[in-house]
């Protein structure tokens, strides 16, 4: 049970900080909420230290009618409120996980491994040909920020997030305790959420037990079953993100459907040797670039450029670039989007042409559907 003594909204507490306190919050200033947030400063340089991954990847919430149909689709304000909120969460997290570790109690863990080599290489390739070096070795959280950091401000800061984030690897439940990589921990087990995670809730339970709370608590027989419990409440988790991801995908392209033929401004999200995955902030969405649609040329495709230049003309697209697009078809149903590219592409690096990396690639039939998602990070 969770009890609330005033029930604020993240908004309200912001603004009572920020100098405008309402009715409610402004006998709660003084005694309760600045001292949290000074607790908040305190956390906060902890985790300055610690250097945990710092993407900058906006999240998009989509607001639909009373229809169910989508009314618009925003990115919403990023507050103090929620970041203290956030980190009280993480140590919540951390305390749990400690406190069963000393009660010797088996329990769940959220374990996020570092980037394999493979994909450390992969991103090393690519941040050569922006003039960035990725050490070799064992890395760390801050190894990453120092890229990310580099790449602050400058045009292709977009694409430098979104490589970094494919890089991961996908974060996992499990008895076994590996740490956390993204967000540099030694130990941390879900505990916030247990009316909506199974994971949680076999925490709380464990707690019950090694604690003496009373009835409730995790019983020896599940103990034994918690590394089978791990495996399917992760799976279960990758099929939850798979379908809130699709349906958002499906609600967008409708939304989008009775507009074809307009025109967007967009931002290539994906390059594969067929084509084209480009998204488009203002909606959220992706859609796919067949190759044999774009232009007359051959084009070829570079891996660690993340590009597709044109054999003849020298120009090319790559991965992070600003395009202007029109959508040619919408597919409600498959949450898909095809579009027709109208910018003309960039000049490339004669490198993006090597044969010997890549292999030339002409107008064919593109292999991916329209609906097609772009290679995605996992958290």
């Amino acid at each position: 049970m969770m009890r609330s003594a005033a029930k604020l909204s993240y908004q309200q507490a912001q603004a009572a900080i920020d100098g405008a306190p309402d009715d409610k919050t402004g006998p709660l200033l003084e005694p309760i909420l600045k001292p949290l947030w000074d607790a908040y400063a305190i956390l906060k340089n902890g985790r300055d230290r610690r250097q945990p991954l710092e993407l900058d990847m906006p999240e998009r919430k989509i607001l639909l009618k009373p229809d169910g149909t989508v009314d618009r689709v925003y990115v919403p304000e990023r507050l103090d409120a929620h970041k203290l909120i956030e980190e009280m969460m993480i140590q919540a997290n951390v305390c749990a996980a400690e406190t069963l570790e000393t009660k010797k109690q088996p329990l769940i863990y959220r374990v996020h491994d570092q980037p394999s080599l493979a994909k450390q290489e992969t991103l090393r390739q690519f941040l050569v040909t922006l003039d960035i070096t990725l050490a070799h070795g064992a890395l760390r959280s801050n190894n990453f920020n120092t890229i990310l950091q580099k790449a602050d401000g400058k045009p292709y800061q977009a694409m430098v997030n979104e490589m970094v984030l494919r890089s991961q690897s996908q974060a996992v439940y499990s008895p076994a305790n590996m740490g956390h990589f993204g967000l540099n921990l030694l130990r941390y087990a879900h505990f916030t959420s247990p009316i909506r995670r199974y994971a949680d809730l076999i925490v709380h339970r464990a707690l019950v037990a090694s604690l003496g709370l009373g009835a409730g608590g995790l019983r020896p027989e599940e103990e034994e079953q918690l590394e089978d419990i791990a495996a399917e409440i992760s799976t279960f988790e990758r099929r939850a993100m798979a379908a809130e991801r699709e349906t958002i995908e499906r609600l967008i392209a409708h939304h989008l459907a009775g507009r074809i033929g307009e025109e967007f401004d967009g931002r290539i999200s994906g390059v594969t040797k067929s084509g084209l995955f480009v998204s488009l902030p203002a909606y959220g969405a992706d859609g796919f670039v067949p190759v044999s649609t774009i232009g007359r040329d051959y084009y070829i495709y570079d891996e660690a450029h993340q590009a597709l230049t044109g054999d003849k003309s020298g120009l090319g697209f790559r991965l992070g670039d600003p395009v202007r697009v029109r959508l040619a078809e919408a597919v409600p149903l498959a949450g898909a989007l095809r579009f027709d590219i109208l910018s003309e592409g960039r000049k490339m690096p004669t490198a993006t042409r090597s044969f010997h990396k890549s292999g030339k690639r002409g107008r064919e039939p593109a292999r991916k559907t329209p609906g097609t998602r772009p290679p995605r990070g996992r958290r």
